[in-house]
């Protein structure tokens, strides 16, 4: 992308923002979007493109502002350390944009997050909301929500999940920076005994239907994502991951990559990554694997051992047909002295990414 083009997009993301906070809804442009999703991969600014990014969920904390998740990160510092156009997936949800002593809305955190990435030309996809509640109202979502509840205000928030959308998607629609939505981390629509109801494929469906019909209204440039697991998880287990994933309200499949080191394509013939690549390509949609996670430090193997599995995984996956791959997770702080996912400022897996991530 041009200098000229940048510094276009980059009006446009200002008076979108302006716009947004005088209370208009109407979009008054609309730029093209820089990520595009295809049958064959994800493309970025009309080039074919497999990013090899960072999950970094507590970017958009600020103590002083928000509720916080996880640890503050210097933006400028974090994006500037990136390879060129590399992707990241962020937490952005509600209770991010909620004042924490006044209980008005703020977007400061979350505002900051998109400045930073387009000051230093990277991508975003935001998640707006988490299936656990975690970092947020911390209710765990039963199959009721899914069935309608999420047009309703939870306690302590102040926009219902429906308001949150429409709030996130006409505030940040025109950032250089976006990717993609992501509708939801994780989601499953159990019982509130955990349990799953027959009914959760069709209340999945129907919930990423309207949902993302909503975001499409509001924004028909950017792909949309939902984060499935891809683990047969109740609503996604076998053809119910091809049921919601056919959904013409989604343009970006997910799989989440855990418990597996070294192995690029986990999982069974039900609901491994191979047989979710097959369905993927079926629905001629590409296959995001969003997260990828191997534990490190004391007690479970060295970040030099988990840098050299990961690269293995990554290459394989890559051969497979994925369209790009996230590590969980980025932290400004991590601790070497416990077993964790902690992908710190300097660990290895950072050239593992910088060698892997751009054109296909």
């Amino acid at each position: 992308m041009t200098r000229r083009r940048w510094a276009a997009l980059i009006l446009v993301v200002l008076f979108g923002v302006v716009a947004c906070d005088t209370g208009t809804s109407e979009r008054t442009v609309t730029p093209t979007a820089r990520v595009q999703a295809t049958a064959d991969g994800l493309t970025l600014d009309g080039s074919p493109w497999w990013p090899a990014g960072l999950n970094a969920y507590q970017l958009a904390t600020d103590w002083s502002v928000n509720h916080g998740c996880g640890a503050e990160v210097d933006l400028d510092s974090f994006f500037a350390s990136l390879p060129d156009a590399s992707l990241t997936r962020f937490n952005a949800f509600h209770w991010l944009a909620i004042d924490k002593k006044t209980g008005a809305l703020d977007f400061t955190g979350i505002d900051a997050v998109f400045r930073a990435a387009e000051a230093h030309r990277q991508v975003l996809i935001p998640v707006l909301a988490a299936q656990d509640g975690a970092c947020g109202d911390e209710i765990f979502k039963t199959s009721n929500w899914y069935a309608g509840d999420w047009k309703t205000v939870a306690p302590g928030s102040v926009l219902s999940y429906q308001d949150w959308v429409t709030t996130a998607v006409r505030r940040w629609r025109d950032s250089p920076s976006l990717a993609m939505w992501e509708l939801i981390g994780e989601p499953e629509p159990l019982l509130p005994d955990r349990t799953c109801t027959p009914q959760a494929a069709s209340l999945l469906r129907a919930f990423v239907d309207e949902v993302g019909g909503s975001v499409r209204a509001l924004d028909g440039e950017h792909p949309i994502t939902l984060g499935t697991i891809g683990g047969g998880q109740c609503g996604t287990a076998g053809e119910d991951y091809a049921y919601v994933g056919a959904s013409p309200a989604l343009d970006v499949l997910q799989y989440h990559d855990y418990g597996a080191d070294g192995v690029p394509l986990p999982g069974d013939r039900y609901n491994g990554l191979a047989v979710h690549l097959q369905q993927a390509r079926g629905l001629g949609k590409p296959l995001l694997v969003a997260e990828i996670g191997q534990s490190a430090g004391a007690g479970c193997g060295s970040v030099g051992d988990r840098a050299r599995d990961v690269a293995n995984k990554l290459d394989g996956q890559r051969e497979a047909g994925t369209a790009g791959a996230l590590l969980w997770a980025f932290v400004p702080d991590p601790r070497p002295a416990e077993c964790t996912y902690d992908i710190g400022p300097d660990d290895p897996l950072r050239q593992v990414l910088r060698e892997r991530n751009g054109t296909r």
